[in-house]
Formats: structure tokens, C-alpha cells, sequence
């Protein structure tokens, strides 16, 4: 069976995921980038293919072309991760999951989630000064529940929850039989 993983990374977390993946499974690797530069027929030649992007507000970020394309790929099977900075037991989570995917895109695609962190150094203004607006937000509201203070200290400094043995679940899919 031929794999490949493509991925969008914006810190670097999904970058480590899509790696993990390539590993384990002997798959080819492409950047998002890369991939949208194939011809259509590249992509014939693969069984499985695999995307990652992080979590971004209940989307995958740079997903937008995956799923376009993966109309066409109903053949093969199919897979999205998104990498985000909450841990996996986090309700918000399930909920965010759950609606990554149409009713229709379930049919052909599977999704997952790992979880990953926050690098500061590393993030784009943009995005830094949301998260930073969003910290400040936590912070300061007057009757903030325990889970939004909580979630505030988490989002305040850059921080590493990620591990290899969140891929475990897509690795045993994409060696399942269709």
C-alpha cells in the first residue's frame, strides 16, 4: 500500500505529526504547498493519502484544498488530522471534531486529532496577537469560570504536550483493510 502525508504547519507541531506518520508507515511526504503544485495524475499512484493541518476555530488550517480534492479520491482511503493545543480529553475537542467534516465527507474520509501546544516564537503575528487578545480577555473577565481561567494560564506561555503515541489510532486505521 502507497502512502502519502501532506500537511500544513504553522509552528511546527503538525510538521512533527506528519513525520511521525511518514515514519511509521513508509510514506512519501509532501508540504501543502508542494502538494497543490502536483498534476492530478501524481496522486494516482497512492492508496492512502493522509492530511494534517492545525486546529484552527474548528477547522483545519489549509484543509480547504484537501477536502476540494478528496471528492476525487473516494477511491482511496482517506485521512485529515489536525493538530491543536488542547489535550485530547478536552471536551471542546470531541465538540470541534465533530463538525470538521460533513455528513458526506465522513463517508470517504476519517478524522483525528493529536495534540500539540504553542510556540510563540515561532507563530505569526497575526495569529500571536489573537492568542495573546484572547489570554488578555480570560484574564480580565469578571466572572471567568474555573475552565476559563484554566484555559488562560494554559495559553499564556509556549508549551509542548505533544507525543508519538497519538498517532497510533491513525496508523492501526490506514493499515485496517478498506
Amino acid at each position: 500500500m502507497k502512502t502519502l502525508v501532506i500537511y500544513a504547519s504553522q509552528t511546527g507541531f503538525t510538521k512533527k505529526y506528519a513525520e511521525w506518520i511518514s515514519k511509521r508507515l513508509n510514506a512519501d511526504v509532501l508540504t501543502i504547498q508542494e502538494a497543490k503544485k502536483m498534476k492530478r495524475d501524481y496522486y494516482e499512484k497512492y492508496d492512502t493519502i493522509i492530511y494534517g493541518g492545525w486546529a484552527m476555530a474548528g477547522s483545519v488550517g489549509g484543509s480547504k484544498w484537501f477536502l476540494k480534492e478528496a471528492s476525487a479520491w473516494k477511491d482511496k482511503k482517506l485521512v485529515i488530522f489536525c493538530v491543536g493545543a488542547s489535550p485530547v480529553d478536552n471536551p471542546d475537542v470531541e465538540d470541534s471534531m465533530s463538525k470538521l467534516l460533513t455528513d458526506e465527507q465522513r463517508t470517504y474520509i476519517r478524522a483525528f486529532y493529536c495534540q500539540g501546544g504553542i510556540d510563540y516564537s515561532r507563530m505569526k503575528m497575526p495569529s500571536k496577537m489573537a492568542m495573546k487578545a484572547l489570554v488578555s480577555a480570560l484574564s480580565n473577565k469578571k466572572d471567568a469560570s474555573q475552565k476559563e481561567k484554566d484555559m488562560a494560564e494554559m495559553i499564556s506561555h509556549s508549551y509542548d504536550i505533544s507525543d508519538e503515541k497519538y498517532i497510533v489510532p491513525i496508523v492501526q486505521y490506514v493499515e485496517s483493510g478498506f
